[in-house]
């Protein structure tokens, strides 16, 4: 992840203020020319968490990606409009036309002439960089593209308490497989663990953060709430940009779990008092009414979760993340896998220590094991259900 620790801000009480206000504030970044350049291919990866119209304040507002498009075609490259919809969505191009259309993107892209991605495709790759996460399902216009902006919107959020820079590059894991990840991460820190991993690959050229109407309350969904907050923010860090963000929300660092465990990992920056902010004063910007979900006060974030869907946890475990398996023929006992494994969920055994096995209960998805394995004896399965709703 960027370093960088300047987060720049603009105020724009409208969104129909937003091109000029938006001008100004990469103009504070040296220009559009300094992330985007002729002939390359630039995602703009929204936040399309659901289809509901813009007015609703959980998705990227479209006069926003509208203005950021426009730009970054007067530098003569290519923008693309992507996202995968949240974890309740199966990832198709039905979904996709509908959330485009709801939200507003379809009219945008078609008067400015923005290109829309509606391929459901994705892959698996490899970052072995990441400290929990070695293994990632993406989708392909992020897997294609030149550079990737990350349009985030300011919101709540019932499990991690805020959406922003960080979270939003999820949304490059398809649909039906984020439940996977939740499942197996259900405690705050280890998914905000993997949400920076994430960040750290998808590596975004710029953050912009769509504050002009934040959501409050019970987010990042349909039951939170619109919050007038008048602000267009961006930073080449999302780290640097969700430190500055929690700041003005008046969300505590021990209330924002990206910003505990960046500090565990020694990111940079993990405190406002590593942050530079330009073009305001954050005392003249912060909110000191805004409204947390009730489980900003719970341990794992999972205990509002009905009793129906905790039944169902172990289904979404097993059954909808890929799982690493052993090819007892190709292992060696060398013990590699082992000593790689986080959660010591991985053994060698057999009376002469004659194969690894893998205890599923304490297996995070990782995959730290297979990107270790130099024998190939550790396969990724995909279960009946994870083919059958990754069509």
């Amino acid at each position: 992840m960027d370093n960088d620790n300047k987060v720049f801000i603009v105020r724009c009480h409208g969104y129909e203020a937003v091109e000029d206000k938006l001008t100004e504030l990469l103009g504070m970044m040296n220009g559009m020319g300094t992330f985007a350049k002729p002939n390359e291919k630039i995602v703009l990866k929204l936040n399309l968490l659901q289809s509901v119209k813009p007015e609703k304040a959980v998705t990227t507002h479209p006069t926003v990606v509208a203005a950021v498009a426009r730009l970054v075609k007067k530098q003569g490259a290519i923008p693309i409009i992507a996202d995968s919809p949240g974890s309740g969505y199966a990832y198709n191009k039905k979904t996709l036309d509908k959330t485009y259309r709801t939200c507003g993107i379809d009219r945008v892209a078609e008067e400015e002439g923005i290109a829309i991605n509606s391929d459901p495709t994705y892959d698996i790759v490899s970052f072995p960089e990441g400290k929990l996460i070695k293994r990632f399902e993406v989708i392909t216009p992020v897997l294609e593209a030149d550079g990737v902006f990350n349009l985030c919107k300011l919101k709540t959020h019932l499990f991690m308490h805020m959406t922003g820079a960080v979270k939003n590059n999820f949304g490059v894991i398809p649909g039906l497989t984020k439940p996977g990840y939740h499942a197996k991460l259900f405690d705050k820190s280890r998914f905000a663990s993997m949400l920076l991993d994430l960040a750290e690959y998808v590596s975004p050229r710029i953050s912009i953060m769509d504050a002009v109407t934040g959501l409050e309350g019970e987010g990042p969904g349909a039951a939170g709430e619109p919050r007038h907050v008048g602000l267009l923010m961006a930073a080449r860090s999302p780290l640097a940009l969700d430190v500055v963000a929690g700041e003005i929300m008046g969300l505590k660092r021990e209330n924002n779990p990206v910003l505990m465990e960046a500090e565990k990992r020694g990111l940079y920056p993990s405190s406002l008092k590593d942050v530079q902010v330009i073009g305001a004063n954050i005392s003249d910007v912060r909110i000191p009414d805004y409204k947390f979900p009730p489980t900003i006060f719970e341990g794992t974030g999972i205990g509002r979760v009905p009793w129906w869907q905790k039944a169902l946890m172990p289904l979404v475990k097993t059954g909808m993340s890929l799982k690493p398996l052993v090819v007892r023929e190709k292992c060696i006992a060398c013990g590699v896998c082992t000593e790689a494994c986080p959660m010591k969920a991985v053994t060698v055994i057999g009376s002469n220590g004659n194969y690894a096995y893998i205890n599923d209960k304490k297996c995070i998805r990782c995959y730290c094991c297979h990107e270790m394995c130099q024998e190939s004896a550790i396969k990724l399965h995909k279960s009946l259900l994870y083919r059958v709703v990754n069509r």
